[in-house]
């Protein structure tokens, strides 16, 4: 690469790993904060993300360590979530910087100049983009460091690798990666999740905690001005063991009594008889706009007090917090 070229780029790109398992609302909510620093986010799910800070260090007018501090002190602040930031001129080089983060959470730039020197002391296996058999062919073959894998001609590592995985190391071991960070986000979807503290077998508590969920994540959608075509509801249970089926709705609803009517039958379906819950995880599919859905003239009163009724909980929700109204539900029994 000429000296010219590589004084012209900067560490703009950002690589975010969140704690393994977040949960996926959680996760967006990381998302969200990214999209307040620059609008080039790239959703690596279900825990990482990529973004590109370069229209945003002229906008900010400071470095992207600073942005990655900025963006580490918002989570946790914001989410009670501690996030491994690692910044890099180049995909792999950010990725492989936020890999090294030893702790919970952390932030790594490496600058343009300081890659090679940064990179040829890690063991092979930590360069990103190499997986683990790739790491065994390379040590076979005595390359146990990204420096002496950048030494090597890349004709001999297209032998041991292949055609273009081996290309892609040779190139990444060097630094060099042409990739650029692509906007993209998440699929439509919103999900809510109940945990029993012990186990559970009593059929009317675990439809209670349905209930809740339903109420909640219907609340959620209306919030977003969204509405769901989909639900799929995870059942776990003792041992580890889950059970999930997705079913569609007519047609897309964010309203209680539809969602509570396909989440009842998702759940007769499980047939769950004595079977010993650990938690359920109701989520929403296919998440259109909720502009974008025709209101259907319905003749049942019943129906119509109840969306008005829904319209007031909202109301009263939005003025005093989500937990202002919640629906009656059965003391857990357990066993």
């Amino acid at each position: 690469m000429e000296a010219g070229t590589e004084a012209r780029r900067v560490a703009s790109v950002v690589h975010v790993r969140c704690p393994d398992r977040l949960p996926e609302d959680v996760y967006r909510q990381v998302l969200e904060q990214l999209a307040e620093l620059s609008p080039v986010v790239q959703a690596l799910p279900p825990s990482a993300a990529l973004v590109e800070l370069k229209g945003a260090l002229r906008y900010h007018g400071v470095d992207a360590r600073r942005l990655g501090e900025v963006l580490r002190v918002r989570t946790i602040s914001r989410l009670g979530v501690d996030v491994r930031v690692g910044i890099g001129p180049t995909v792999t080089v950010a990725a492989t910087a936020s890999g090294q983060i030893t702790g919970p959470g952390g932030v790594l730039a490496i600058g343009p100049g300081q890659v090679a020197d940064w990179l040829g002391p890690l063991p092979v296996e930590a360069l990103h983009g190499i997986g683990p058999r790739q790491a065994q062919v390379l040590r076979d073959y005595g390359v146990h460091g990204v420096g002496l894998l950048a030494a090597i001609p890349p004709a001999t590592v297209q032998r041991l690798l292949g055609g273009r995985a081996g290309r892609q190391a040779a190139d990444r071991a060097r630094g060099i990666d042409p990739r650029p960070v692509t906007p993209r986000a998440l699929p439509a979807s919103a999900s809510v999740s109940r945990a029993f503290p012990r186990h559970t077998l009593d059929g009317a508590a675990v439809r209670a905690a349905l209930l809740d969920l339903v109420v909640t994540l219907a609340a959620q959608l209306r919030r977003r001005g969204q509405a769901a075509r989909g639900l799929t509801l995870t059942l776990r249970f003792a041992g580890g063991t889950t059970w999930e089926k997705t079913r569609r709705l007519p047609e897309a609803s964010a309203h209680d009594d539809d969602l509570r009517t396909l989440a009842y039958r998702l759940i007769d379906a499980a047939g769950l008889q004595r079977g010993r819950l650990t938690g359920i995880t109701l989520k929403g599919e296919d998440l259109v706009a909720a502009d974008r859905v025709a209101e259907q003239i319905s003749f049942d009163g019943a129906r119509e007090a109840r969306l008005v009724a829904e319209e007031v909980s909202d109301r009263i929700r939005a003025k005093f917090g989500p937990g202002a109204i919640r629906p009656a539900t059965t003391l857990l029994r357990v066993s």
